[in-house]
């Protein structure tokens, strides 16, 4: 009973680190060159030093802008309380300039515990932000706005970042902007008059190396020396953590999680499956759990259709990949008929269907968008039109693997296929 108690005080531990982006990303904020001690900085100086800033936060979604951005902001809140105000507004929602006044100026009074008016208008809005600056300023309080998905505010007339930024041109304001974005050239979005009142100061975030990825997986799974947990179990757990991270084989799963999507937001989907696949009655992960997860994390959705699909739709896969490795450059549903023809003459124990039903099985596949149409023939017959496949020769081997009801002919088909591609 004790020891059940350990595993899952052990996997309640190990979640609560996944769930926990301050954690995730504290391993990064030590280095003073990272994009956490640049942020903090330029931050902290416009606080301390009573000036006005604007930075932009670029790179691919999943890479932390948010989790790091949120982790300075919750440190500057503890070391200046009284002396930062953070409004947050986000492209998605509040795009349109109107509805981005009325949210700032809410948002206001609920910080400074003012009464906020639904009737006020966009000028009235306008005008009280630009005071609520002043205000804020001559109290020595830094008012910092975060425009997350900022492409979206440099859409139109772009009246909310113009009212904001010439705002800050003012000597009593005390404002920083910092806008978010998954676009590189956010910056090119915005007109000459906005572009002439911004900082111009952009920070990278770039999906992590290998080696961080590694440092990370460490930092994440292993477990504390000083924790209540037994001392036996975690070293013995820690043990094994770092024989899977030495193993050839976990790497060649971090290879094919990283091919994909290397970002750290799929990094933790992966751990979290893994550590919800650890076995509860031994309380160790082993190399099996990163599997599952790594199954889990890239589910296929056409994989997923391929399980589901008749015999004869798998044979028209089939002779549609047979007439690809001949290098056919374009076919139709005639020729993958006269390919199936070929396979059912060469093969004693092959299934003969009609022409009617195999028709009916090609159409099925055009349904479930397995393959398309090639060209835009509209007026053409069915069987005439030249079609392709959809799926790679990779994800058609592995789900005919999946697939129960599935040949052997057909495996044996792919895999010869498969052996002379190796040999060359």
């Amino acid at each position: 009973m004790k020891i059940q108690r350990t595993i899952e005080e052990a996997i309640v531990l190990l979640r609560k680190r996944l769930c926990d982006p301050d954690f995730i990303f504290s391993l990064f904020s030590d280095s003073p060159d990272s994009n956490y001690s640049k942020l903090k900085f330029i931050v902290s100086s416009s606080v301390t030093e009573a000036c006005n800033n604007s930075i932009l936060l670029l790179g691919p979604r999943g890479c932390g802008k948010n989790a790091v951005l949120d982790l300075v902001l919750e440190d500057l809140l503890k070391e200046y309380p009284d002396m930062i105000s953070v409004i947050k507004l986000n492209g998605l929602l509040h795009c349109d300039d109107n509805c981005a006044l009325k949210e700032i100026a809410r948002q206001l009074c609920i910080e400074h515990e003012l009464m906020f008016s639904k009737m006020a208008s966009s000028d009235d809005n306008s005008q009280f932000m630009i005071a609520m600056l002043r205000e804020c300023g001559l109290a020595h309080k830094t008012v910092v706005f975060v425009l997350d998905e900022f492409d979206l505010f440099a859409q139109g007339k772009q009246r909310l970042l113009y009212s904001l930024l010439d705002a800050m041109q003012s000597v009593s304001s005390q404002a920083v902007v910092i806008g978010i974005s998954c676009r590189l050239d956010a910056d090119q979005l915005l007109e000459k008059r906005v572009r002439s009142r911004f900082s111009h100061r952009k920070l990278l975030f770039l999906p992590p190396q290998k080696d961080d990825l590694q440092r990370l997986l460490k930092h994440i799974l292993l477990l504390p020396t000083d924790s209540t947990l037994p001392h036996d179990y975690v070293t013995d757990f820690n043990s094994r953590i770092s024989n899977i991270i030495a193993d050839k084989k976990f790497n060649e799963i971090i290879d094919k999680l990283t091919d994909a999507d290397c970002t750290v937001s799929n990094f933790v989907r992966f751990l979290f499956s893994a550590v919800c696949c650890i076995d509860s009655k031994s309380g160790y992960m082993t190399l099996e759990n990163f599997k599952s997860a790594l199954s889990t994390v890239q589910r296929q959705p056409k994989l997923d259709c391929l399980k589901d699909c008749s015999i004869l739709e798998l044979y028209i896969m089939v002779c549609m990949r047979r007439l690809e490795f001949k290098e056919q450059e374009s076919y139709n549903f005639n020729s993958v008929m006269k390919e199936y023809k070929t396979i059912y003459d060469s093969v004693q124990n092959v299934d003969n269907y009609s022409r009617n039903v195999c028709l009916r099985a090609f159409e099925h596949l055009l349904d479930r968008q397995l393959i398309e149409f090639a060209d835009r023939g509209h007026n053409q017959c069915i069987e005439f039109r030249s079609v392709k496949l959809l799926i790679s020769p990779a994800e058609l081997h592995q789900g005919l693997k999946s697939n129960r009801s599935c040949p052997a002919i057909l495996q044996k088909l792919m895999n010869q296929e498969a052996k002379f591609v190796a040999n060359g």
